[in-house]
């Protein structure tokens, strides 16, 4: 089984791959360079799958299983944002207008890279790329209890244990030596290497059962 997991950062994406006791971890300019190794199963912590108004369950389900920190799953993606507006501003009155929610400044910066993921995943309809989000992930590995922020000394050091518990044995190599000067962050490593075990071995997803799919058949189902 061959699982790749990735993150997106400024210059390009974090791709940590899981194949028998094998990890590693390697830093791409773009998504289709980040999947052009044979894989088996890929995740990506980027909304896969839209809804013309933003609306999707598996981000109000998700951000009940992270209760109290519902924020740390954006919601309220649609194409037409990045599609139609090069400006925020402008794309949120065309949202009120259309009875919409605002999208937030946040999730608005993210549309470069939401935009990238959905063009490769419906030119690649048939390889298995599914959505997940590492905060899921981290909330199973550590048995359900919420974690402190991960950008804080004590949310990071408690995901760096939860990592080498799961296999990451190099994760303090990775974020030192090896991610030095290729502009990913730390929790940027962090995170992709949960959205890989989530690739490797799901534990589930929101919603279960059959995958809600958008007007592109894509589905709109997080994994963890």
């Amino acid at each position: 089984m061959r699982a790749i997991g990735l993150d997106g950062f400024s210059r390009g994406w974090v791709a940590v791959s899981i194949d028998g006791d094998q990890r590693t971890i390697s830093f791409h300019s773009d998504i289709a360079d980040a999947l052009a190794r044979p894989f088996d199963r890929a995740g990506i912590d980027i909304p896969i799958g839209m809804t013309d108004d933003g609306k999707r369950d598996c981000d109000l389900l998700a951000r009940a299983r992270l209760r109290p920190h519902t924020s740390r799953v954006f919601t309220g993606a649609r194409r037409w944002l990045w599609q139609e507006f090069r400006d925020p501003d402008a794309a949120n009155r065309e949202a009120l207008r259309r009875g919409q929610t605002r999208v937030s400044r946040q999730l608005w910066h993210l549309g470069n890279k939401i935009m990238e993921v959905d063009a490769f995943v419906r030119a690649n309809a048939a390889r298995d790329i599914r959505e997940v989000h590492p905060e899921l992930v981290f909330l199973r590995l550590n048995g359900g209890e919420p974690l402190p922020r991960k950008k804080s000394e004590e949310g990071e050091a408690l995901r760096r244990r939860l990592l080498k518990r799961s296999g990451f044995r190099k994760i303090d190599r990775w974020l030192g030596e090896v991610r030095i000067g290729t502009g990913a962050k730390r929790d940027d490593v962090l995170d992709a290497c949960a959205v890989a075990l989530a690739a490797h071995q799901p534990s589930g997803c929101v919603p279960r059962g059959p995958q809600p799919l958008d007007g592109h058949d894509l589905p709109m189902q997080i994994w963890f």
